[in-house]
């Protein structure tokens, strides 16, 4: 523990310089102002921010990355309190109290709250990223490409809650479409070329931004075409610094949100949404006032932004640990880790123990800076609400176009940017989840090759693969998470708790 604090002061102090600060402000006030537009996510501006870091050192593009996450997260919250939208789906419980709070005239003090309940949330997830990763990335040593393959089956199954939790099917379906995607081009063992069709290009496989930009921002922007015009709340902004007293009384709410959200980030395929509805649900189920909930509650407004932030760096932990994202936006961090050359995973406590408390010290600088800017910046920020819709997407457009070109200055790139933002818009339309193939594209290589590894060192044989220990507990997940979306099982589950209900009540008759 002592070794870890040191690893972190370390690697904090090597962040304090003026560039290193002044990419903090400016990439996590870009992050707010990406999470209030309303129709931009977290993930699309993660993605676009990866085409722009792509030059930089390793360390400071994933500082970037990270404070982009943590921004848009936060500022989902201002357009779900000024305009009832959410400007992220984490943000969506947010709208339960904070617009009705704007209604009354507390919108300053409700965007107050909801910073002060980010920071603090941010800052339990912190305390918990640090020390749950190393403890996950210890016990993954274990692994061997037996245990790879499996991981790496399980993450694709796991995607199928990532982002439609209602049809896991369509979620299952493009993961495995982003596994053949990555199984284009030349494999990694014997040099063989696969799937290319004699086409040069997708010889060398399909590049992993082009096609992360295409799938969540060029398709945002086809999607966003349909959307009508909003208005900001006319409301005026008051008194943005919150006063202890309002904060004060709900600190058993703040932990309790901090740790169910960082809980539930920190499982893979969940997000940041679910977390905030969960800690909403948990607030209104301890509250003393529970009917307030819904009408502009300060509790359930504490609740859910503190629930979402947490959700940030929990979902972080398996992305160091297992290198299995816990949801979207983590997923194309973890994208952009690989990219950088940095190899999240079972083996990153060997290769470089120290990077995990790097990325504890980036997110105490990005919620730091999240905080600063969330009360300092309110009423000028807001404005960008008001910016037209036509006049934002060509600039978006534009950040696609150019981003996907300059990697490796190919018209190729442009091309396959183009067709998974058509292939992500359709996908979106019929209700398929786009994060899923993303993650799938990831992983795929990772798959195949401890496949085909795993097989070579036990010679052909396929018992090792469901005989050791390891193995079998990943099994025996991948099993329960197919089988717990069936309504066979739902149905059993239902019948269980009216049995075990019934029981309860003729116990108490009995007494």
């Amino acid at each position: 523990m002592l070794e870890g604090m040191h690893q972190f002061v370390d690697g904090l102090l090597s962040f304090l310089t003026f560039r290193t600060i002044f990419d903090v402000l400016w990439s996590t006030q870009l992050g707010i102002i990406v999470g209030m537009l309303p129709g931009l996510t977290a993930t699309m501006g993660v993605a676009l921010m990866t085409t722009l870091t792509f030059n930089m050192p390793p360390d400071s593009a994933i500082l970037i990355l990270v404070c982009m996450y943590i921004g848009a997260i936060y500022g989902g919250g201002r357009s779900a309190i000024l305009l009832n939208i959410p400007g992220t789906p984490a943000n969506a419980a947010t709208t339960m109290d904070g617009h009705p709070l704007a209604l009354k005239g507390e919108a300053g003090r409700a965007i107050g709250i909801s910073t002060t309940g980010s920071f603090l949330g941010s800052v339990i997830g912190m305390i918990m990223l640090a020390f749950f990763t190393p403890l996950l990335g210890n016990f993954a040593l274990n692994f061997q490409s037996f245990e790879f393959f499996w991981l790496t089956v399980f993450g694709i199954v796991i995607s199928g809650n990532l982002t439609a939790p209602k049809d896991p099917i369509k979620g299952w379906i493009s993961g495995f479409l982003g596994i053949f995607v990555a199984l284009i081009g030349m494999e990694g063992i014997h040099g063989f070329v696969r799937f290319s069709f004699g086409n040069t290009n997708l010889s060398g496989g399909i590049n992993l931004i082009p096609a992360m930009v295409g799938a969540f921002g060029f398709a945002e922007i086809l999607s966003m075409m349909k959307y009508k015009h909003v208005n900001v709340i006319k409301s005026k902004i008051e008194r943005i610094m919150p006063r202890l007293k309002d904060i004060y009384p709900f600190r058993k709410t703040i932990i309790r949100s901090g740790l169910i959200g960082t809980l539930i980030g920190a499982i893979p395929g969940v997000g940041e949404d679910i977390a905030a509805w969960v800690s909403y649900d948990f607030a209104k189920r301890g509250s003393k006032k529970p009917e307030e909930f819904g009408k502009g509650s300060v509790e359930g407004l504490i609740a859910s932004e503190t629930g979402n932030n947490a959700a940030v760096a929990g979902a972080v932990i398996p992305v160091l640990s297992l290198g299995i994202p816990g949801s979207a936006p983590a997923a194309v961090l973890l994208a952009a880790m690989f990219i950088h050359g940095v190899r999240p995973g079972p083996l990153i406590m060997i290769e470089s123990p120290e990077f995990v408390y790097k990325v504890v010290a980036m997110v105490f600088l990005a919620t730091c800076a999240m905080f600063v800017l969330g009360l300092c910046m309110v009423k000028y920020v807001v404005k960008v609400l008001q910016v037209p819709r036509t006049k934002l997407m060509p600039l978006i457009f534009a950040l696609c176009v150019i981003g996907s070109y300059a990697i490796e200055s190919r018209i190729f790139d442009v091309r396959v940017m183009l067709f998974f933002g058509v292939l992500g818009f359709l996908m979106v339309e019929m209700e398929y989840p786009v994060a899923p193939m993303i993650l799938g594209l990831i992983l795929g290589n990772m798959l195949d090759t401890n496949f085909r590894r795993a097989l070579v060192i036990a010679e052909g044989e396929m018992m090792p693969f469901v005989s050791r220990p390891i193995c079998i507990v990943l099994i025996a997940f991948i099993v329960v998470t197919l089988v717990s979306k069936t309504k066979w099982f739902k149905a059993s589950i239902d019948l269980v708790k009216r049995k075990s209900t019934t029981w309860l009540f003729k116990r108490s008759d009995h007494g």
